[in-house]
């Protein structure tokens, strides 16, 4: 897969990991950005065409400034299938990058083919709040997100040793660029109240959840289903938070067999 940068009309310019052929995919990243290593969008690539742009604020793509509420989000989102030229692709989501495909969907719910959210931010159920990732320090992270934390940090960091100061700050910086970006829409919860929007979403819709999700539990899956029309749920064994990463095979087989 080979990175380019495209322009919104909105006077964004993004960041595409693109690779692959036939079918468009688009991806959108949570709240922790693309990795160094994102195997499963190699895997998707030998089926689909997949296209995975960064959110501005995230890598080398700007203009942060002209994003603000969740609106902006998913009108950025719909901008960015019209700059790449794609028309009713499928589109999969993960975290917060489900919650602005969720919105996406609600607004256009005729412009895309299939939707796949992943352990998607946006619905709140008070008895099972959602831990509070801005108060974590950047080493943290890798508890909540992974169920494997060692790994997971080696994940985060691509293999930085956060024991050298200087690759430390460096993580730092990057870590709280990206959740100063995230924050406009998930600070100090995560609920836009996308839950009354979800009726007019019209795509059939998978949602899939790692089992071990200390983030955001699987219990929030039950609320996804109950809340999209043509939803059905996925738990896969193995994976926490990140499970794109952690079990990418069965994220791959997952999602194949289901645009297929």
């Amino acid at each position: 897969m080979k990175w380019r940068m495209i322009d919104t009309k909105k006077g964004t310019r993004c960041r595409v990991l693109e690779g692959g052929s036939g079918t468009p995919v688009v991806f959108f990243h949570g709240a922790g950005g693309l990795l160094v290593d994102n195997p499963f969008l190699d895997g998707l690539a030998q089926r689909h065409h997949v296209f995975a742009p960064e959110w501005p604020g995230y890598g080398d793509s700007t203009g942060d400034e002209l994003l603000e509420d969740m609106l902006d989000f998913a009108l950025h989102g719909w901008d960015l299938v019209d700059a790449l030229g794609l028309s009713r692709p499928h589109v999969i989501g993960h975290s917060m990058g489900g919650m602005i495909a969720a919105e996406m969907a609600c607004l256009a719910p005729r412009d895309l083919a299939r939707l796949v959210l992943v352990g998607p931010a946006g619905v709140w159920l008070e008895e099972r709040p959602i831990p509070d990732i801005f108060a974590m320090l950047p080493h943290e992270l890798a508890d909540v997100l992974f169920v494997d934390p060692a790994r997971g940090a080696a994940l985060l960091t691509g293999g930085a040793d956060l024991s050298d100061m200087e690759a430390l700050k460096d993580f730092y910086i990057v870590t709280q660029r990206r959740l100063a970006m995230a924050g406009k829409i998930l600070f100090p919860i995560p609920n836009r109240r996308l839950s009354k929007r979800l009726y007019r979403l019209a795509a059939e819709t998978l949602v899939l959840w790692g089992a071990a999700d200390r983030l955001i539990p699987p219990e929030y899956a039950a609320q996804w289903k109950a809340l999209i029309p043509n939803a059905r749920v996925q738990t896969i064994e193995g994976a926490g938070h990140m499970l794109p990463w952690e079990r990418p095979d069965a994220f791959v087989d997952a999602v194949a067999k289901f645009l297929a």
